[in-house]
């Protein structure tokens, strides 16, 4: 049986100084290989710091990315895991007061808004208003609205691969 594998990105928007080594340790457990990031200061977050990081693994390792970096409340960071056979792709978006958003996404990296969570969304908005901010819901609007700033700001950084242990 041949195994089936993935790609993704790991964006850490914003990380203090202190958690950087932690956060490659974290991603080192779930990969099975060393992690040694290029961290950049986060001009959006005085103190912060950002980094990216492509991976490779099983489908399923964005999840257990995202799970490893939730052990720090305080962090912002962004996850995707590509399609591949029998699985979705998807987008996983982690910010403090918020949690984690977490969607599928299409070939493109468009998010996927199924239509039962639309039916879902006419039948039980009581209002034009009310089916607005459910798109919004939908779409992770507020998790967007948070990360942009930190997204532009690593704008043109540079991205290092890891490729899981298997």
């Amino acid at each position: 049986m041949q195994r089936r594998s993935t790609q993704g990105v790991v964006f850490v928007h914003a990380c203090p100084k202190a958690l950087c080594q932690h956060v490659e340790w974290a991603l080192e457990r779930v990969i099975g290989a060393p992690v040694s990031l290029s961290w950049a200061d986060q001009p959006a977050a005085h103190g912060s710091y950002r980094a990216e990081v492509a991976w490779t693994g099983a489908p399923g390792t964005g999840a257990k990315l995202v799970a490893a970096l939730r052990a720090w409340p305080m962090l912002r960071f962004e996850v995707t895991e590509e399609a591949s056979y029998g699985n979705d792709g998807e987008r996983m978006s982690y910010v403090p007061g918020h949690g984690v958003f977490r969607a599928p996404t299409s070939a493109n990296g468009d998010l996927v808004v199924s239509e039962q969570q639309l039916r879902n969304l006419a039948a039980n908005a009581t209002s034009i208003e009310a089916f607005r901010h459910g798109v919004d819901e939908l779409l992770g609007a507020a998790w967007d609205a948070d990360l942009e700033v930190y997204r532009h700001a690593g704008d043109g950084s540079p991205v290092t691969w890891l490729h899981q242990v298997v």
